[in-house]
């Protein structure tokens, strides 16, 4: 068994150095940078959308005085709930609301008519039921004018708060797990990659008829792994000065139950849990593969798989100590990040313990059963093929 760790080690430094300093390796550093950006470019966007391009326009189709009433009360209520909350009101033409609807340049979703004490809303029926609310909030305080109180409310702020600190520790949890989620599903395809481009070398077959194939297997793990290490240091020290630059050094983000120093510990374990299951069925996956197309063919199910699994470990965030929360700590593709969502909602310590001796068995497990499939398919040719170009490489030239 050592001489298979000496050997792994040994493929696993040369896998990782064969990353790290080939020229593409800063571009996969840079890469989650795109998609950040654009998110945050396209959500400002998105968000002005909503709030702005997507309020509904509702006509007001009322006399001069019920209609100056209306965009008085308008006002009142959009000071004190915002105006994003509200439909825009606009004076339209007196006339029929049907005929107003019914005009190819009319921007109305409804149009409201009669008088402030009688509001006739004309529209869609689902667009009825939708403004009705608001027409009759707004018609309600222009019907009462200046008799409508405004009761000022008195702040005494408190320095904790139980529910607070609940929901700020099940954010924190939440958060965790979308980053180990993202991060498994983002890494663990690299081994993917890596493993098919090998095989269409034939570099993986002259591995395998020189060293025992689980060696082959775990370099290949362990050497993934390292880099993704160190893209996690590379993309945590980013966020961290982004942090500080623009939140500055004043800012104390809600502290987990256990505590920052044992919840980044057990974050680095349960992604490395996460890691090395999902990991070492792709390298068991892409074993059989021979082609890219077969790779996406067979990794299609695994992902979706992981999609299902990471859903059902959300939902158990808010049903700490439910069967389903027992239940996803107990299954081990699920059990990473249900428990470090514990981790941030619960400060004992020994379900962890438990959690981590139950998760490393099943990926001694899974990675048995991957190397099984790595040696089944990677080696088909059979003993004395391998054997033959293994001579062939050791054989001096003439």
């Amino acid at each position: 068994m050592s001489e298979v760790l000496r050997v792994a080690f040994v493929i696993a430094r040369r896998d990782f150095s064969a990353v790290i300093l080939s020229k593409t390796f800063i571009l996969f550093l840079l890469g989650p940078l795109f998609p950040v950006v654009i998110g945050m470019a396209f959500g400002g966007l998105g968000e002005k959308i909503t709030t702005e391009g997507l309020r509904p326009t509702v006509g007001i189709s009322m006399s001069a005085a019920d209609a100056a009433r209306m965009e008085g009360a308008y006002r009142i209520i959009a000071d004190r709930l915002g105006g994003e909350k509200l439909p825009r009101l606009q004076r339209a033409p007196a006339g029929d609301p049907r005929a107003l609807l019914a005009r190819p340049d009319a921007r109305f979703l409804a149009v409201v008519s009669g008088t402030v004490e009688r509001p006739v809303l004309t529209g869609k029926a689902s667009d009825l039921a939708w403004l009705e609310g608001d027409i009759s909030l707004i018609a309600s305080a222009a019907l009462a004018g200046e008799r409508l109180p405004h009761v000022r409310v008195e702040k005494q702020p408190v320095t904790a708060s139980a529910g607070a600190d609940a929901q700020s520790r099940m954010l924190t949890g939440r958060a965790a797990q979308v980053l180990i989620f993202l991060l498994t599903m983002l890494l663990a395809g690299m081994v993917l990659s890596n493993l098919v481009e090998e095989k269409t070398n034939k570099i993986i077959e002259i591995l395998a008829a020189a060293v025992p194939i689980d060696a082959v297997f775990l370099g290949k793990l362990i050497a993934m792994l390292a880099m993704s290490f160190v893209g996690i240091c590379f993309w945590g020290s980013g966020v961290f000065a982004a942090i500080l630059t623009f939140a500055g050094p004043n800012m104390t983000p809600p502290t987990p139950a256990v505590g920052w120093p044992l919840f980044l510990l057990l974050g680095t374990v349960y992604f490395t849990m996460a890691y090395t299951l999902l990991g070492s069925l792709f390298l068991g996956i892409g074993a059989q593969a021979a082609t890219v197309r077969e790779v996406q063919t067979l990794n299609m199910p695994v992902t979706m798989g992981q999609m299902v699994v990471f859903f059902f470990a959300t939902y158990a965030v808010d049903h700490m100590g439910s069967p389903s929360e027992i239940a996803g700590a107990i299954f081990p593709f699920s059990s990473p990040f249900v428990m470090i969502a514990r981790a941030a909602q619960d400060a004992a310590i020994w379900p962890h313990l438990l959690a981590i001796a139950w998760q490393a068995l099943w990926v001694a497990l899974i990675i048995r059963f991957g190397v099984t499939l790595f040696r089944r398919h990677v080696l088909k040719s059979g003993p004395a093929r391998r054997r033959g170009l293994f001579r062939r490489r050791s054989a001096p030239a003439a």
